[in-house]
C-alpha cells in the first residue's frame, strides 16, 4: 500500500474487547498527513472505537497510539488539545448560548476561559470559513440540526489543530448541509493543511472526498489504501455483504447499491 513519508499519528497492535465481544481485534496503521481518511465499515466494525481511542477518549485493552513519536498517553490533556480535536456524535447542549459563543469554546485549550484579542480573531476566522457569519449572533437550540453541526464543527476549526477527529458528522443531515460539511472538511485540507479522520457511512461521499479509505470489518481492517482503490465493487461487496456497481463521472466514482 502507498502510504506516506510523514504519519504522525499511528496506531499499533491494538485490540478492544467488550465482555466477550471483540472490537478490535491487534490492529495496526496509521493516519497519513494532511489528507481525508474515511473509516467505513458495517455497523460494529469498530470505527467509532478506533476514532475514540486515537483521540485518547477510549482506553484500549492492548496495544498503543504514537502521536509524534510520542506515546499518546504521555501528552498532557492541554498540550493534546492543541494538536488534535474531536466531534463526537452526541452534541447536546442545553445552555443558552450563540454560535459565536459555541465556537469559542474551541479556544479554550489557549485561553483557559480568559480570551484576549488574539482568540476572538481566531473565533471570527472560524466562522467566517464555516460561511456562519450570518448566523453567528442566533442561539444555538434555534438552529436546524444541519446549522447546529456546522457550528459544532466551527468550534472544531477555531481550536486550530492539526489533527481533527469526526464520528459520523453527517449523521441526520440532509443532503444540502452534508455537502456543506464535507465541502468544508476538505477545504480545511486543501487551504489549511490540516489531517481529518471522519467515521463515515455514507460511502458515496467517502468515494468523492476522502483521499484515503481503512475499512473495517469484523474488528480487523480488511483495507487501507487511496480512495480510488478501496472504492471498487468486488472490495466493497466483501465488506458490506451487498452487491456494488461503481459507475465513474468527472474522475469520480459513485456507488450504485440501491437496485442491484
Amino acid at each position: 500500500m502507498d502510504k506516506q513519508k510523514e504519519d504522525h499519528l499511528k496506531f499499533a497492535d491494538l485490540s478492544k474487547r467488550y465482555g466477550a465481544k471483540v472490537v478490535l481485534d491487534g490492529i495496526h496503521g496509521s493516519i497519513a498527513e494532511r489528507q481525508i481518511t474515511s473509516l467505513i465499515g458495517p455497523n460494529g466494525a469498530g470505527k467509532s472505537t478506533l476514532l475514540s481511542i486515537m483521540a485518547r477518549l477510549l482506553k484500549q485493552d492492548g496495544g498503543g497510539v504514537s502521536f509524534y513519536e510520542k506515546d499518546i498517553t504521555r501528552y498532557k490533556s492541554s498540550e493534546l488539545a492543541r494538536k488534535l480535536s474531536i466531534l463526537k456524535q452526541s452534541n447536546h447542549l442545553e445552555l443558552k448560548l450563540t454560535v459565536r459563543d459555541l465556537v469559542s469554546f474551541g479556544r479554550f485549550p489557549y485561553s483557559k476561559g480568559r480570551m484576549n484579542a488574539a482568540d476572538w480573531e481566531k473565533v471570527g476566522e472560524a466562522i467566517a470559513f464555516s460561511e456562519l457569519e450570518d448566523l453567528q449572533h442566533a442561539y444555538i437550540d434555534e438552529l436546524s440540526g444541519g446549522q447546529r453541526q456546522r457550528a459544532f464543527i466551527s468550534m472544531i476549526i477555531a481550536q486550530d489543530t492539526d489533527y481533527i477527529l469526526l464520528d459520523e458528522p453527517l449523521n441526520n443531515l440532509d443532503m444540502k448541509h452534508a455537502v456543506h460539511v464535507m465541502k468544508t472538511l476538505r477545504r480545511l485540507v486543501d487551504e489549511l493543511g490540516k489531517t481529518v479522520v471522519i467515521v463515515i457511512h455514507e460511502i458515496n461521499f467517502a468515494a468523492q472526498y476522502s483521499d484515503r479509505i481503512i475499512a473495517l470489518k469484523d474488528g480487523v481492517i480488511r483495507y487501507d489504501d487511496t480512495a480510488g482503490k478501496v472504492i471498487d465493487a468486488q472490495v466493497l461487496q466483501e465488506i458490506f455483504g451487498i452487491p456494488f456497481d461503481i459507475l465513474e463521472r468527472n474522475g469520480k466514482k459513485i456507488c450504485n447499491y440501491f437496485n442491484l
